[in-house]
């Protein structure tokens, strides 16, 4: 993966702020020498970045390090980077969070298989949550609806917008692949409600709250309501301010439909996210 420098920074401040990981699994990326400042192998975490710098990283050198906010016997909670598939495709079976987890669980010899819950999409980060048997698995997926009582996220949209909002429409998906509102009813119902945070003449970071679980729908919601997200190209943004996707799924409440206890899982504003 490949990094152009926009501004001087000393490299480990620039690799927390950029690749959504952990300061652990920085320092490790450094140790290991899986990163290259205009070809050359730099370790030192206090290196200075200079404007226009390029930076490689080698991924096939890098220990890769989960961030994992939960763990029990039952189910396994994670951050999930941006650019990163959650299961595999016919074009990809390796580089996903699924093989990385179940990789994990096969190293601490617990004897486990692990199971999607839900995903999220390759360029969106985030909360992401895998049960450990196939019975929880069913538990979760067959009462997600009910069970789920907030899935929050941050989001970063082109254009400056005053108030809150509510967005609702059907939603279907095309040969293309690609997700659209529709008035016909044959659609899936889709309800997004949003929430300013902060904004500038340029651009505006929302706090949203999906009531409906549908595939690209804050996407193409925000793409309805001539906001697209930043770093969407799929959906119509032209701005690309942060070198991705500016989606990031940072709230989830959830009901453990075992002892019916409520599971609240939170993860922080993403550096690059403060406009």
């Amino acid at each position: 993966m490949k990094y152009i420098v926009e501004e001087e920074k000393e490299l480990l401040i620039y690799l927390l702020e950029n690749l959504n990981i952990s300061r652990k699994t920085a320092k490790a990326m450094l140790t290991n020498k899986s990163i290259l400042i205009n070809n050359k192998i730099i370790s030192k975490y206090n290196y200075l970045l200079k404007k226009k710098d390029i930076i490689l990283i080698n991924k096939n050198k890098t220990e890769t390090d989960l961030n994992i906010i939960y763990e029990d016997k039952d189910i396994l909670v994670l951050i999930k980077p941006s650019g990163l598939l959650t299961i595999g495709t016919d074009n990809e079976k390796e580089k996903t969070l699924y093989y990385m987890v179940s990789d994990y669980i096969k190293k601490s010899n617990k004897n486990n298989k692990i199971f999607v819950i839900h995903r999220l999409d390759k360029d969106t980060s985030g909360i992401v949550m895998f049960a450990k048997n196939e019975t929880i698995k069913k538990l979760y997926q067959d009462n997600w609806d009910e069970l789920v009582k907030s899935r929050k996220y941050y989001a970063i949209v082109e254009g400056k917008i005053l108030e809150d909002g509510y967005i609702e429409s059907y939603l279907k998906e095309g040969n293309n692949f690609m997700v659209y509102s529709t008035k016909e009813k044959d659609g899936k119902l889709a309800r997004t409600e949003y929430r300013v945070v902060k904004n500038n003449n340029d651009y505006t970071l929302l706090d949203i709250n999906i009531l409906t679980g549908r595939k690209n729908q804050i996407r193409v919601h925000m793409k309805d309501f001539n906001h697209p997200i930043v770093g969407d190209k799929k959906y119509g943004s032209t701005k690309n301010l942060i070198n991705r996707l500016a989606l990031h799924a940072y709230k989830l409440e959830i009901i453990n439909p075992i002892n019916k206890k409520l599971l609240s899982f939170i993860d922080k504003l993403p550096r690059k996210f403060k406009i």
